[in-house]
């Protein structure tokens, strides 16, 4: 009789407490409506409006959705390359060769770690050659990039020629290209000023 009691009073306290709690409010699990590409999307929009932070969590989003989805690897690369954050920008950048081993972008942007490193400047003329071989509009960002292994290499005679081809290819709308450029060709010119002579542009 007793444990038939302690069994009701049991029951009834468990019932009192799921009413109790079928009042508060609940959490819910909300179901991400964006796709990858999406996310990136609004990634960029928040980098426009200089929230990298926000850009950044929308870009991990997007790997949330889809793992190892490039557009989203490159601009996590992007992000930390401009805040300095070397290293994290090359695992980026790395993962996102292992997708797409011969994009001209990211192989000329892992090239662009190494320039600024000021390390492993031969893997970085590979890279840049290889985004060279790729041809298209990053042409010109490629050939600057070159022009500044080479100029680090020492190598100037072949600096001038990446950075007269750069220059010619170099769209009207970019400043900052042109700016880079120009800033080049005037260290060129200020310590070899005979390399300008007889150089011509590829075509």
């Amino acid at each position: 009789m007793m444990g038939k009691m302690l069994m009701v009073v049991f029951v009834g306290v468990i019932g009192v407490s799921f009413s109790a709690c079928s009042d508060l409010p609940r959490v819910l699990v909300l179901h991400d409506p964006l796709t990858p590409e999406e996310h990136v999307t609004l990634g960029l929009a928040y980098e426009v409006e200089g929230r990298p932070e926000l850009a950044a969590r929308e870009y991990d989003g997007a790997l949330g959705k889809e793992h190892g989805y490039m557009p989203a690897l490159i601009r996590l690369g992007n992000l930390a390359f401009d805040r300095g954050a070397l290293e994290e920008a090359e695992a980026y950048y790395r993962h996102a060769l292992i997708m797409a081993p011969e994009d001209p972008g990211v192989n000329n942007n892992l090239a662009m770690v190494y320039l600024t490193q000021q390390e492993k400047l031969d893997e970085a003329e590979r890279l840049a050659n290889l985004a060279l071989a790729q041809g298209g509009p990053l042409r010109p960002y490629v050939l600057d990039t070159m022009a500044h292994i080479y100029v680090r290499q020492g190598r100037y005679r072949e600096a001038q020629t990446a950075l007269n081809n750069a220059e010619a290819l170099a769209p009207q709308y970019d400043r900052t290209l042109h700016q880079r450029l120009t800033q080049l060709q005037q260290e060129l010119a200020t310590s070899h000023p005979h390399m300008e002579q007889g150089l011509e542009v590829e075509h």
